[in-house]
């Protein structure tokens, strides 16, 4: 359950920054690579995922994640939306829009 609900976010995300599955799993520094990431930790942190559901969802996608790089891009997104009211709506967008299949 919790797995589709990552895959959902994963796919809304992606759609979102005009990148591809294959670019959000790759060990990158670019900008638009890491702020999906982080929104993606955010998303499912608040659905209430498990960190190590997190983790292990991204490693079974290539990508090894620490905890302190996920607590990391948690705080990052949570200080984004106390200051920009657009990126609080395309958030709650994404958050409406993924259900449980």
């Amino acid at each position: 359950m919790k797995h589709d609900i990552f895959n959902q976010y994963v796919d809304r995300v992606t759609d979102l920054f005009g990148i591809t599955k294959e670019d959000l799993f790759v060990k990158s520094k670019k900008t638009e690579f890491v702020d999906a990431r982080h929104l993606i930790y955010y998303l499912c942190s608040k659905r209430p995922m498990k960190p190590a559901y997190i983790q292990k969802y991204m490693k079974d996608n290539g990508l090894i994640v620490h905890h302190a790089s996920l607590y990391n891009g948690i705080k990052n997104v949570e200080n984004r939306l106390k200051d920009d009211n657009d990126y609080v709506s395309i958030v709650k967008d994404i958050q409406n829009s993924v259900f449980i299949i």
